[in-house]
């Protein structure tokens, strides 16, 4: 074309109808905010993944079910039997497992180890399930031995279960040292106050003689008042009780505390102790009766969920 010919109308755009403008690499989309940087937008998408994740984690955290494990009651062989009486066994009570349950958390029956076993030896030890599992509950059964907390049974059946005691003592100071909660139901409370050097009442009848009936017949049926004293941490669960009815199944009772253990309920009228603390850990605590049967036996009876509620707490704030 020479500098005389005319100029020429652009040409017409061959792109089809609806097809956005082709634009350079280094042109940012239309929807970017203007003077945006590169370096703006990393931070953002860095945050925005760090929400993400840590939302994700917060709901896996909340929605995780708990691990309660359960000391095993232990049925010692008798002798001259055959078939089941004749062989260890390990057992819990189905109350103690559903009142935990209740709550919907997974219940888990430890059961006793040994690593030097001649038939089946393992390297799993109980420190193992302290690690794994998200709270101890010590549940009731035998008496305590009284060689245990360094004395001789002044009556042959008062003997105890010595064997269970051992396991259940390191299995106590295993829970604690991992920083897990503790529950003692019963035996459990007794055990705690002998695991830090206390001692027990061998019999409430003969060693107190003018305490109340603390067990008959009726089993869990019989029961008594309690009330909680001054700075105990129960007393605020149930504000508006200034004493309260449970059951009460025990010969054996709290005699000397252990260290660094505190009474946090009385029966009444006789003073025995029906529930202690371990101040030194954020939730070791022994009761006397028995909470898991409460729900069965009447209104009257004090409704323990805010102790469980309150346990159950302590292992979600614990588990890791």
């Amino acid at each position: 074309m020479s500098d005389l010919d005319p100029p020429q109308p652009p040409a017409a755009d061959s792109r089809p109808e609806g097809v956005p403008e082709r634009r350079g690499a280094e042109d940012a989309p239309r929807y970017l905010k203007a003077n945006d940087t590169a370096i703006a937008l990393a931070w953002r998408v860095v945050v925005a993944r760090y929400r993400s994740m840590r939302d994700k984690a917060s709901r896996d955290f909340m929605r995780r079910t708990l691990r309660i494990g359960v000391s095993a009651r232990i049925f010692h062989p008798e002798p001259g039997s055959t078939g089941l009486r004749s062989k260890n066994l390990q057992y819990l009570e189905e109350s103690i497992a559903q009142w935990v349950m209740s709550r919907d958390v997974l219940v888990f029956m430890i059961p006793t180890v040994n690593t030097g076993g001649l038939m089946h030896p393992s390297n799993i030890t109980l420190r193992h399930y302290a690690r794994h599992l998200d709270g101890l509950v010590l549940q009731g059964g035998a008496d305590v031995a009284p060689q245990t907390y360094s004395e001789a049974a002044t009556r042959p059946e008062w003997n105890g279960d010595r064997a269970r005691d051992l396991y259940e003592l390191e299995l106590l100071h295993e829970f604690v040292d991992a920083g897990k909660p503790v529950l003692g139901i019963c035996r459990g409370c007794q055990l705690i106050n002998v695991g830090f050097g206390g001692t027990l009442y061998q019999d409430i009848a003969s060693d107190v003689p003018d305490a109340s009936e603390h067990v008959n017949d009726r089993y869990d049926s019989h029961r008594h008042h309690i009330v909680f004293p001054t700075g105990s941490t129960l007393a605020p669960m149930f504000p508006k009780r200034t004493e309260a009815l449970v059951n009460s199944i025990h010969h054996q009772a709290v005699k000397d505390l252990g260290r660094d253990i505190t009474v946090e309920a009385y029966s009444q009228p006789d003073n025995i102790v029906e529930a202690i603390r371990y101040r030194r850990a954020n939730f070791v605590v022994g009761l006397q009766w028995h909470p898991e049967f409460h729900s069965a036996g009447g209104v009257e009876l004090l409704d323990c969920t805010p102790i469980l509620d309150n346990f159950l707490r302590a292992a979600r704030e614990t588990r890791f």
